[in-house]
């Protein structure tokens, strides 16, 4: 691509996960500590708050997407939290079991969880390297 042609990249807009059911993923997301931001039945989606960004995890029905658990090869967002190993704790009293314990990084500490359609989602921190993370 020449330089007259190139374009600019200029941030995240939504990251779409596929899901079997809206009411099921939105009670599943709920209790992971998501808002649903808006939710439209008719067009088969929800749109899930990340922070106070704009941008959102927008859940897509697709309606032969059975449960499933996480294939090992599959993509994973990771968000950011203040702490890695409390939200473990809160999935858990939420009856969300992480898909191993949390895990030390160079950075902080991160946690794993699918949903019921093997979608996985990862709580990472900074709190190894501060400096690195978002400012409250």
């Amino acid at each position: 691509m020449s330089d007259d042609e190139s374009y600019e990249l200029l941030g995240f807009d939504n990251v779409l996960l596929a899901v079997g059911d809206l009411d099921e993923a939105a009670a599943f997301y709920g209790r992971a500590g998501f808002t649903v931001a808006f939710r439209l039945d008719e067009a088969g989606i929800a749109l899930l708050k990340v922070g106070g960004e704009t941008p959102g995890i927008l859940l897509r029905r697709q309606e032969a997407l059975g449960h499933r658990p996480p294939p090992w090869h599959t993509p994973r967002l990771w968000l950011e939290v203040p702490d890695a190993r409390a939200a473990a704790r809160a999935l858990a009293a939420a009856g969300i079991e992480p898909l191993d314990e949390p895990a030390a990084q160079a950075t902080g500490w991160t946690v794993e969880i699918a949903d019921p359609w093997g979608n996985v989602l990862g709580l990472t921190d900074y709190t190894k390297r501060p400096e690195l993370g978002r400012r409250p």
